[in-house]
């Protein structure tokens, strides 16, 4: 098989990657083509593209060359199958597998909704080009051979363009750090938000959120770990709440995050598969979420969290006061969200079983 996407590869792997690769490797012999994290060069496995200079092409002149590169690579390795990492990466194998005339699959991951990346993440440029991408998104989805969903909020979202997923089963997900032995509660009443800073995540949301709900939960912190385009909402929160952030941890450090705090935070106006909320629930802890995505497939509310309106900062706020302020609800939430993480659980050589049955 052959991987496509935009994903930053750092060789050697991480130990969550190495897990997933050495799996698939099992089944299938595999090459990626993606994209290089800085000081990072290819192998005979990975072909991977450094970073263009000035940065602002970067992105563009990728996604130009991504065609004619997968034909290139369709015409050396001859694989069975390609795996799409978003629509816009199957519509540009789709136009590959043309120029290349080589019999392979095209198969495609949806991962959460594809029109987030136009008009939720990065630069608000993207926004421009939103509807073309929407177009070309659908169209890929509907010409692909099959199409591989990650949670039922994700099949839905499939199935209003009149196209059933072939199969529908989570990420492949390292949890090896979050299953040993759980912890109790911290002394302190602490909330955790971990994920990238971007629009998607609402974390604009989130600071409005603390500001109205710090004033009433003296003693109790909110903690933020992740990086992104949003960061200036971050430097604000330790600015005027003196609330700790954390650019970027290790599986493990995010697993002694969550066994830090009382209770996840996950905001989202949109969410594919949220893998932090798994995570989290392994580690016993609940989560307060919002009714986006697939944040309700995962979290029953008033039972393994409490769920919000997305962009209602005031009834964030009171569930933050809700939880932080009664050890005995946040206690009650962690004992059920242990229970309800076992059927997203999967080991690596399952997850690449399951794959190897995608593809036939």
């Amino acid at each position: 098989m052959l991987f496509v996407g935009r994903t930053r590869y750092r060789l050697p792997l991480s130990p969550s990657l190495a897990q997933k690769f050495d799996a698939l490797a099992g089944q299938f012999e595999v090459r990626v083509f993606a994209s290089a994290a800085p000081g990072t060069t290819g192998d005979g496995t990975f072909r991977l593209v450094g970073t263009l200079r000035p940065r602002v092409l970067d992105g563009l002149a990728f996604w130009l060359s991504l065609p004619v590169r997968t034909a290139r690579l369709l015409r050396e390795f001859q694989p069975r199958a390609v795996f799409c990492q978003t629509p816009y990466d199957a519509a540009a194998a789709l136009l590959a597998r043309r120029i290349a005339r080589v019999p392979v699959k095209v198969i495609v991951e949806v991962h959460g909704d594809w029109r987030t990346s136009t008009r939720l993440y990065g630069s608000p440029a993207r926004r421009l080009v939103s509807l073309l991408g929407d177009q070309v998104a659908q169209l890929a989805l509907r010409r692909a051979d099959a199409v591989r969903t990650v949670s039922p909020f994700t099949a839905r979202l499939v199935r209003e363009l009149g196209v059933e997923p072939a199969a529908d089963f989570p990420a492949f997900m390292y949890l090896t750090p979050f299953t040993g032995e759980m912890v109790p509660l911290p002394v302190e009443p602490t909330a955790l938000f971990v994920g990238v800073l971007e629009a998607y995540k609402n974390v604009d949301g989130l600071a409005k959120a603390w500001a109205l709900a710090a004033p009433r939960l003296p003693g109790a912190s909110l903690r933020v770990v992740g990086k992104g385009s949003r960061s200036d909402v971050a430097e604000s929160l330790v600015r005027e709440h003196g609330v700790r952030w954390d650019r970027d941890l290790s599986s493990a450090e995010v697993a002694e995050a969550i066994d830090g705090a009382w209770v996840l935070v996950l905001p989202s106006r949109s969410e594919g598969m949220g893998r932090v909320l798994v995570e989290a629930f392994c580690r016993g802890r609940g989560v307060i979420g919002t009714r986006a995505g697939s944040i309700p497939d995962l979290v029953e509310d008033d039972i393994s969290g409490l769920l919000v309106e997305p962009d209602d900062p005031q009834a964030l706020a009171d569930a933050f006061v809700r939880v932080l302020s009664d050890r005995g609800l946040a206690e009650r939430l962690g004992e059920a969200a242990a229970s309800a993480a076992a059927p997203w659980l999967q080991t690596p050589e399952q997850y690449a079983e399951r794959m190897r049955e995608l593809v036939g």
